[in-house]
Parts: C-alpha cells; sequence; structure tokens
C-alpha cells in the first residue's frame, strides 16, 4: 500500500516555474510522485528572473507597474498548476493544492493580508488554490478569517511550537466558522535550524542534524492536539545543504500520518532513487521536551533562535519580492 493510502501523507513540490509545469511537472505528478506544489517569493524571483518562458508576456505588461507585473506573471502559472492538479484534487480533497503567498510586505497587516489574500483568490477562481500567509501576529488573524470565508490556507514560516499552536488555534476556528470542507496546511521549517545551530552545537559537544527534526516533530504533536484532519502539517525547508548527510535525509525522517513534506525538485529526484519509503518511527513528546531540556542546560537559547529564524525567513521573502519587483520594471 502507498504512504498516501496508508498513513495520508503527502509528498508535494517546492517549485513552480512555467516550462517546468508544461513538461517534468506533469510526469510526476501522473506517477504519483507527488500531490501538490507550493510557491513562494524566492522561488517566483528565480523562476521569473532565470526563465526565458516569462519574455513575452512580460513584453506584454511593461505598461504596468512592477506588482501589477508580477501578479499577471505569477497567477498565469498558479492558475496553470490549478487547472493541472485539478483531477488530483477532485479525487482527493487533501491534495492537488497549489499555493500563492500574499505580498510578503504586508507581514504586519492583518487587514492587507486579508484584502490580498480575497482579491487573489478571487483572481485565481479555483478551489484548489491555497493563500500562504506567514505566522505573524497579523497573519493569524487572516488566517482565521480567510478559512472562515471558505479559502484554504497554507500558513508559513513557522518555527516554534508556540507559532504552530497559534496558527492550528487560528485555522480550527475559521474552519469551523465556515461550515465547508475547507483544508489547511501548517509549514513548519526544518532545515534552517541546523544550517544555523550546528556550528555551535559541535562547540557544546551536541549532535548535530537533530535539533530540525525534533522541533518539527513538537510542532506535529501541538498541530494534532486540535484533532481537525482538515489541517495537516507540512515540514518545509527540507533540502539538504553540504555532503555531510542523505541528500533526502529532512523527507527520510519526517514520514508521519497526516503530514505532508514539500521539497525542491532535486531532493524529490534523490527520494525517489534513494530514500526511504516507509513511515517514520516517531519519537515521543517527553523525548521531545527532554531534548529541549538538555539544550537549556547547555545554555542554548532556543526562543532566540526562533526570533531570529522567523525574523530571517520574512526578511528573505521581503528582499526576493522587492528584488523581483525592481528587475520587472528595468
Amino acid at each position: 500500500m502507498s504512504l498516501k493510502e496508508d498513513i495520508n501523507y503527502s509528498l508535494w513540490c517546492d517549485f513552480i516555474e512555467r516550462d517546468f509545469l508544461e513538461n517534468r511537472f506533469q510526469e510526476i505528478l501522473e506517477d504519483k510522485t507527488i500531490q501538490g506544489a507550493t510557491s513562494n517569493p524566492a522561488i517566483f524571483e528565480s523562476s521569473i528572473s532565470n526563465s526565458v518562458a516569462y519574455k513575452q508576456q512580460l513584453d506584454m505588461l511593461q505598461a504596468n507597474n512592477a506588482k501589477t507585473i508580477y501578479e499577471e506573471l505569477a497567477l498565469t502559472d498558479i492558475k496553470r498548476a490549478a487547472e493541472i492538479l485539478y483531477p488530483l484534487h477532485k479525487e482527493n480533497t487533501d491534495d492537488g493544492f497549489i499555493s500563492i503567498e500574499v505580498d510578503p510586505l504586508l507581514c504586519d497587516d492583518a487587514k492587507g493580508t486579508i484584502e490580498e489574500g480575497l482579491r487573489l483568490h478571487s483572481s485565481i477562481s479555483a478551489e484548489n488554490v491555497m493563500i500562504k500567509v506567514p505566522a505573524t501576529e497579523a497573519g493569524y488573524i487572516a488566517m482565521k478569517e480567510l478559512t472562515s470565508k471558505g479559502i484554504h490556507v497554507n500558513a508559513t514560516l513557522i518555527f516554534s511550537p508556540a507559532q504552530a499552536i497559534k496558527c492550528a488555534e487560528a485555522l480550527n476556528e475559521g474552519i469551523k466558522d465556515s461550515n465547508k470542507d475547507i483544508k489547511a496546511v501548517i509549514s513548519v521549517f526544518v532545515s534552517r535550524f541546523d544550517r544555523m545551530c550546528d556550528g555551535e552545537f559541535i562547540s557544546k559537544g551536541l549532535e548535530t542534524s537533530k535539533l530540525g527534526i525534533i522541533n518539527a516533530i513538537k510542532c506535529y504533536y501541538e498541530i494534532n492536539k486540535f484533532n481537525n484532519t482538515n489541517i495537516r502539517t507540512l515540514f518545509a525547508s527540507t533540502g539538504v545543504k553540504g555532503n555531510e548527510l542523505s541528500p533526502s535525509y529532512y523527507i527520510d525522517n519526517l514520514i508521519f500520518p497526516n503530514s505532508v513534506n514539500t521539497a525542491p525538485l532535486s531532493t524529490i529526484d534523490d527520494w525517489v532513487k534513494d530514500g526511504i519509503k516507509e513511515e517514520t518511527e516517531i519519537i515521543s513528546e517527553d523525548e521531545c521536551n527532554e531534548y529541549f531540556q538538555n539544550l537549556e542546560k547547555k545554555n542554548i537559547n532556543i526562543e532566540k533562535i526562533y526570533n531570529d529564524l522567523l525574523t530571517q525567513g520574512l526578511d528573505s521573502f521581503k528582499v526576493s519580492f522587492k528584488d523581483l519587483l525592481a528587475k520587472l520594471i528595468n
């Protein structure tokens, strides 16, 4: 039995680009390697900047302002991805989604985020699109409001269990208020922890490449306490940098019931070739808590790590978005 059928585990592709959608994307969808896709400002910045597939439409849009140009380009791709994914979504409403993120510059503006989420949802007009909202105080308000209005939401940039809980609370309330079969995923970022902390962990005699996985598991436990199967944990930032780990390390160690992993295309290829294709044995929540208690004894300030990673994540998406807008009018 497949992981999808056995434990409701899905693998989504964290990449979108116009030529890719018409070729390889459809191949890995048809062979059931993936069951959905995600996008973010950094992905669009890279795709639009580096692919000639956008040139013709870009030339036609030059009379518009930069954000209008960006949205026309991005929405064309999102609509096409939604169209390709729709048969899968119709068959299984947990999957077949594509996500698009609201303007990252609105991350502290609840009203602006809600308005943009509603506008993007209306412009795309596809039932298998998720509006992606960052996990800030303003974002929690927007998540609840958007789901209550019948819009699927992808909460993003979750680093701490506290963020995971606030996202689950907002989404749970919004979904109940909607009285509809609304789906949501909570994107818990993983590998960035290890890239940030492994150097310090080595100096303190702590095991490396462990924090991201255990923190993700702790968030997974917190999300599951809401007992809402319409809300799934989505493990993001699961690509490996460097050669010390298996390329599919952050997929292999996070295959859990009722969860999703969104990974770069190269990581998916590595997992298909050599990765583990069975449910991961999960450590207990008590073991997670003991791990964090040990970090505290070693003077590791986990709250500072959470805050720094969230700030870096928000800043990174803002920079990518601003860079792309600048390129579009030059």
